[in-house]
């Protein structure tokens, strides 16, 4: 434990000197204080309070956002070392491979924490100081920011794994864009043409609930949403939202980042520097 909090230590004062970092804090106070301008306008029409309006519309923020500043921060972990030829000097040390990436993932999910919640939080304080009742959905601001986290641990694990893979920063960084373009913006559209094509036949009844839910940014925005008061001022699935279970949503939150952890750990032990 202490070899995994000591490389946690190394790499979290590494990561801040990348300007990523930075970067990602700065996208999310930017858009989140926008959201939170943007988003009171149908508060009186939908009649709950502004701080719910602001979670459903930070809801869809963080879809794109935090895979997005996941990955950034993940994708050269691994293809970073190979390529700067530490890390032959690193697995010499008396640390095992899990360990390794353990550190790293802690040192990431830290950061993406910290990134995470100074957006909300400043959306947060907008809200409530324009609205007395605001606090009501503040639970609701919490569920978001802890599952944000873990939509995030998905994504640093398949970050690490596409950087174990493709062992150089270039590749690497090529793949995970591509990735995050599959995963978060055509798989929805690719869903969308297939219901388009089924026109209200077994893939839509059947496959789509399932396909939506295997998709970690679908299940992540699927469980706000089905959870939230303010469900309706959100578009794209909020249909998806209200006839799928709450909690199917939730176990495949919990489970991605497993699996997308196995795969970083299997991938690296795979790499002979």
């Amino acid at each position: 434990m202490n070899r995994i909090l000591a490389s946690a230590r190394i790499e979290f004062i590494i990561a801040l000197r990348n300007r990523w970092v930075t970067i990602s804090v700065g996208m999310m106070v930017l858009f989140s204080l926008v959201l939170s301008a943007t988003g009171s306008a149908p508060t009186g029409a939908l009649g709950v309070d502004k701080l719910s309006i602001t979670v459903a519309s930070l809801t869809s923020l963080a879809v794109y956002l935090v895979p997005l500043v996941a990955l950034l921060m993940s994708f050269d972990a691994i293809a970073g070392e190979i390529e700067r030829g530490t890390l032959p000097l690193v697995l010499t040390y008396p640390i095992a491979r899990s360990e390794l990436v353990l550190g790293k993932f802690i040192a990431h999910l830290a950061i993406l924490a910290i990134a995470v919640a100074a957006g909300y939080g400043i959306a947060a304080i907008a809200a409530i100081a324009t609205d007395p009742n605001a606090l009501v959905g503040f639970p609701a601001l919490v569920r978001l920011f802890w599952s944000s986290l873990l939509l995030g641990a998905t994504f640093l694990g398949i970050g690490y794994g596409i950087s174990a893979f493709a062992r150089r920063p270039g590749a690497a960084a090529g793949l995970v864009i591509g990735l995050w373009l599959v995963l978060i913006v055509l798989y929805d559209l690719g869903l969308l043409a297939a219901i388009v094509a089924d026109d209200g036949g077994t893939f839509t009844t059947q496959y789509f609930p399932w396909l939506l839910l295997g998709n970690p940014a679908d299940a992540f925005r699927i469980y706000n949403l089905a959870v939230s008061d303010a469900t309706s001022a959100a578009s794209g699935l909020t249909g998806a939202a209200n006839s799928i279970p709450a909690v199917h949503a939730l176990i495949s939150i919990l489970v991605w980042p497993v699996i997308a952890s196995a795969i970083a750990w299997l991938t690296f032990r795979r790499v002979t520097p």
